[in-house]
């Protein structure tokens, strides 16, 4: 059974992930302490644990706020994603261990089960967590880290994609978990090139999903397609 702590830090995790807080919004101290039950030190342990995850920025003087996303910050996500996603499957292909194949194969039966449902926070939590078991897979210091920041803002910017409103919506949103799928068979039979090919297939989805709702109607996106 989880405790108030451990519930605010999912709680403030999702809502981040999920645009139910807004980018650079500021968090309340004693009304977060108030509405969980708990004194200020655990709120604040909570704080600094997000923000060395990179969901928070604490700023003298000024709190603890949600991580910032402006133009530099997509166009530098724009620019890093696809070179980090396909390094990180390249290494989960070398490194990944039994527990977290099996542990990606019940995450993909969740994203796959709420695509039916039609539960858009659990898309969203469910996708997030798909490729960062990927990136445990992998097993790199270096990347592992950059990986969880790009997922971020990879959920952020793309989380309207999980509200289907029309037929194309609904085939490109199919066609992501099916994606999830062959990841899945590709690192299993430790098949590198055919992961890496996955890789930029499915960044080549979700970038044209996120530039649609990223990109007001009639407006040239000029973002990098790929590197």
């Amino acid at each position: 059974m989880k405790n108030g702590k451990s519930t605010l830090y999912d709680d403030l995790k999702r809502q981040i992930l999920t645009m139910e807080l807004d980018p650079d919004e500021a968090l309340d101290e004693v009304a977060i302490s108030e509405r969980y039950g708990l004194s200020r030190t655990p709120v604040r342990e909570v704080f600094r644990r997000l923000a060395g995850e990179g969901y928070v920025d604490i700023r003298e003087n000024r709190g603890a706020r949600v991580i910032p996303m402006n133009h530099s910050t997509l166009r530098n996500f724009f620019l890093v994603a696809p070179m980090v996603y396909a390094a990180i499957g390249r290494l989960a292909v070398s490194n990944f261990k039994a527990h977290q194949l099996v542990d990606l194969k019940q995450t993909q039966q969740r994203f796959r089960a709420a695509t039916v449902s039609r539960d858009v926070l659990a898309m969203v939590v469910e996708n997030n967590r798909f490729h960062a078991i990927m990136g445990e897979m992998a097993g790199n210091q270096y990347l592992e880290p950059s990986l969880e920041r790009l997922l971020i803002d990879h959920a952020r910017i793309g989380h309207t994609f999980y509200r289907p409103c029309d037929e194309d919506t609904e085939r490109r949103l199919q066609l992501s978990a099916d994606h999830h799928d062959f990841f899945i068979e590709a690192i299993e039979r430790r098949d590198e090139s055919a992961v890496v090919d996955l890789v930029f297939e499915h960044w080549e989805l979700s970038r044209e999903n996120m530039e649609i709702f990223v990109v007001p109607q009639g407006i040239k996106a000029n973002l990098p397609s790929s590197i």
